[in-house]
């Protein structure tokens, strides 16, 4: 009973989180509706929030495997996060009226200082709690399943902690999406989130002491950081002619790289300087590094080409979020005399999200097999995402398009708030298209980048992975204003107008399909041109060392 009870105490996060992503889903309607600010202001904001919840996740991973484990991680984050959605409910006008002296209805004027700091502050905090249990929750239960198997204390009732767990993954976010059109105070709206993330943080902390995980063991990350010091402290010094002469361990105990003449300047990490012992230089690790943890760095160093194409899926995926979001928030949400719920349009996201990504590394799998061509199928994916971006943004505007003739016909031009007599279901394929390319984009820029990088650095690439998204979707508020910029120009009105309805929206997607097409013509290059080094798969087919300890070649190259 003890594993489940265990195992249970850490799921009841998971839907506890799956109620809270669903709350800060609504956040671009709340802050137009609300706040009554501009939606590029508030696409903003919202953007900057869901950039950071996916960067902040390697960070964090950092500090986990350096510092603090799995469990200290998901303990104080969950803390923030139950701090951070009670200051996002307390932000709201109703709650703290009294205190501040403010009104307490749902209008920008009833929005004190007060209000603001702790609506701000507790986006932070939500970002905190968001991608620390992302980095860490999973990694915990598997910490404790694992330890718990191998001192046998697995019994029949796992199996049951496991379905209820797998049961309330589903269940809860279709209870959200059917009771969320009956709550319309947004302090119900975020303070009931609260409450359950509150409830599922006592009901972990009842379970601590049965918790088993692994105590920190050091981040594979520290050898980049390492090799870059150690390459600054001897920046000056000449490389050897002979490689050889640079320091490398070829013991059991140690793995090994082979040595390729790219970048050579990082050589420098691993030079043995004449003026101290060996053993003198071998006790300060941060000034001499080996061979090997130098070739780490550089097969990092020369994926950055590549990685940057993957900036743009980040951008397109992030009007998901924001603009279709407000477009849907105005639009006829009946079909017939039933109300449909706005998330409904989410959870077809989430399913074709999981679905499509699903679809496609099975189809990969049939048609590479085990062949060593199986290497390829994860840049097919990313070029496979690429164009559901083009197809998204393509059929974002037609659909805009098509809304802004029914805005202008029906006189609503001026009257942002009124409802556009279009059913919102015209949004459906491109919240489709956008869930397939967040699918197999992140699960096959994942796999890319743990084929491509030493087996020592591949768990922390599905961070990776998920950062560069972010970095992707926090340059879409730098994107909208060069865009608003470049097309004022000239006396022309900006396409980004205070409202939706005066905006021409359909414009910007135009140009961000535009700009994916040119960017999957950018990545077919890169690819090309990047030498690929084995699958993992086929790595783990044919292990890494063979019986006589030494290192099978490893053939990544670089053009760089």
């Amino acid at each position: 009973m003890g594993g489940l009870t265990s195992v249970m105490k850490m799921t009841v996060l998971i839907w506890a989180d799956l109620l809270s992503f669903y709350a800060m889903w609504m956040m671009m309607a709340y802050l137009t509706d609300v706040w009554k600010i501009s939606f590029t202001h508030a696409a903003a904001i919202v953007n900057v929030f869901w950039g950071l919840v996916h960067i902040m996740p390697s960070i964090l991973q950092f500090i986990v495997d350096t510092v603090m484990g799995s469990f200290w991680m998901v303990l104080l984050t969950s803390l923030a996060y139950c701090a951070g959605l009670g200051f996002l409910t307390m932000s709201t006008p109703p709650v703290l009226s009294d205190a501040t002296g403010t009104c307490s209805a749902y209008k920008p004027e009833c929005i004190g200082e007060g209000q603001k700091v702790l609506f701000y502050t507790a986006l932070a905090l939500i970002v905190m709690g968001m991608a620390g249990h992302l980095t860490s929750l999973a990694s915990l239960m598997t910490e404790h399943m694992t330890l718990t198997y191998q001192t046998g204390e697995v019994d029949a009732t796992q199996f049951w902690s496991f379905f209820f767990g797998v049961f309330g993954v589903v269940i809860v976010p279709i209870a959200t999406v059917i009771a969320i059109p009956y709550i319309k105070p947004w302090s119900l709206r975020f303070g009931i989130p609260a409450i359950c993330t509150v409830v599922a943080t006592i009901i972990f902390l009842t379970g601590s002491r049965s918790y088993k995980y692994a105590k920190p063991q050091g981040s594979p990350l520290t050898t980049v950081f390492r090799v870059f010091i150690a390459f600054a402290s001897k920046l000056f010094h000449k490389l050897p002619r002979d490689t050889n002469q640079l320091y490398e361990r070829h013991e059991s105990q140690f793995y090994s790289v082979p040595y390729t003449r790219r970048l050579r300047c990082l050589d420098k990490a691993a030079i043995i300087v004449e003026s101290q012992s060996l053993e003198q230089q071998e006790k300060n690790r941060w000034r001499l590094c080996r061979v090997s943890e130098v070739e780490e760095t550089k097969s990092l160093i020369c994926m950055i080409p590549i990685c940057s194409s993957f900036l743009m899926l980040g951008l397109v995926s992030s009007i998901g979020n924001t603009y279709f979001v407000e477009q849907a928030n105005h639009m006829n949400k009946k079909v017939g005399k039933l109300k449909v719920p706005l998330p409904i349009l989410l959870w077809f996201y989430d399913q074709a999200k999981s679905q499509l990504a699903v679809y496609y590394f099975q189809i990969a799998g049939l048609c590479f097999g085990n062949s060593r061509s199986r290497r390829y199928a994860a840049p097919i994916g990313i070029a496979v995402s690429m164009i559901f971006a083009i197809l998204c943004s393509i059929t974002a505007a037609k659909v805009e398009g098509r809304r802004l003739d029914v805005v202008n016909s029906h006189g609503l031009l001026d009257k942002p708030e009124e409802t556009v007599p279009m059913t919102m279901f015209w949004l459906l394929p491109q919240f489709l298209l956008l869930g397939g390319l967040d699918g197999i984009s992140e699960n096959s820029i994942a796999s890319f980048l743990v084929d491509q990088v030493p087996q020592t650095l591949g768990p922390y690439m599905g961070l990776f992975a998920s950062g560069v998204s972010g970095v992707g979707i926090l340059g879409s508020v730098l994107s909208v204003y060069i865009v608003g910029k470049v097309s004022s120009k000239g006396d022309k009105p900006n396409w980004f107008q205070y409202t939706l309805n005066r905006s021409r929206l359909d414009k910007y997607y135009w140009v961000l399909a535009l700009l994916s097409a040119a960017n999957l013509v950018f990545f077919i290059l890169m690819a090309l041109w990047y030498a690929y080094r084995d699958s993992r798969s086929e790595d783990m087919e044919a292990p890494e060392y063979d019986e006589t300890n030494e290192p099978f070649e490893d053939n990544a190259q670089c053009c760089c």
